[in-house]
């Protein structure tokens, strides 16, 4: 038989718990740790949690040499295989397996509520993981049998797009832009770049009657004076006081 190469994880692991011989359940009311003699374990070591695959296993092994006293195979949590007691949460009920198909039940108790906390949380943990493992290898699965939507086109094919509640532009609904610079248009019987013609009952300047002259002398200064005869007469005095 070929031997199995899987990994082995570790989950969990406690230096000292106590191993309980209990009597039948009575009824199906569960088990109860009151029942049992709490003060006189029938062995203390240390306990294990590891995984292989899906399974995990509960290891019970002497604490110095680690020698397995009891080992319990769990398939699924919560189940058979541990079980609550009902009247502490530090004591549990575990059925561990020889190998040889024959099984026991055994008290198995936590000195601390932390470490029964521990030991519940990491079985939770494991199974949750198992149970997310088989849905995901469902859906690939389903992925594989179920053929492919396809959402391209075909050779030939076409589409129509209708899009409503759009209005054409009227031919004469374009309002003029405004001026340049933020200037308002000229008033109306005016054409752009022409003259502003005068008021009814004044008589029209032309062009003709305009003189340039006057246009040109606007704003110029008056007749200048006439030259100085002698224009070098200031330098000349100013010469000859010098010598």
């Amino acid at each position: 038989m070929a031997e199995d190469s899987s990994y082995e994880s570790m989950l969990c692991v406690k230096p000292e718990v106590h191993v309980y011989r209990i009597p039948p359940r009575a009824s199906n009311r569960g088990y109860r740790a009151a029942d049992w003699k709490l003060d006189e374990p029938a062995w203390s070591g240390r306990m294990k949690i590891t995984a292989k695959d899906k399974i995990a296993y509960i290891k019970l092994e002497d604490k110095n040499t680690g020698e397995l006293f009891a080992q319990a195979p769990v398939e699924q949590y919560p189940g058979c295989v541990v079980e609550s007691v009902t009247d502490s949460s530090r004591y549990f009920v575990i059925r561990i397996e020889d190998g040889n198909g024959r099984h026991a039940f055994i008290g198995l108790g936590f000195a601390d509520r932390g470490d029964s906390f521990d030991f519940n949380v990491a079985l939770q943990d494991h199974f949750k993981w198992v149970k997310q493992e088989g849905e995901l290898a469902k859906q690939e699965a389903s992925d594989i049998v179920a053929p492919k939507l396809d959402l391209s086109f075909k050779e030939g094919q076409t589409i129509k797009i209708s899009i409503g509640n759009i209005k054409k532009k009227e031919a004469g609904g374009v309002k003029p832009r405004g001026m340049a610079g933020g200037l308002l248009p000229p008033p109306p019987g005016v054409k752009v770049g022409g003259v502003i013609p005068p008021p009814v009952g004044q008589p029209a300047v032309s062009a003709e009657q305009t003189n340039p002259a006057s246009l040109l002398d606007f704003g110029s200064p008056g007749p200048a004076a006439p030259p100085s005869a002698d224009v070098w007469g200031d330098f000349t005095s100013a010469g000859s006081n010098a010598l």
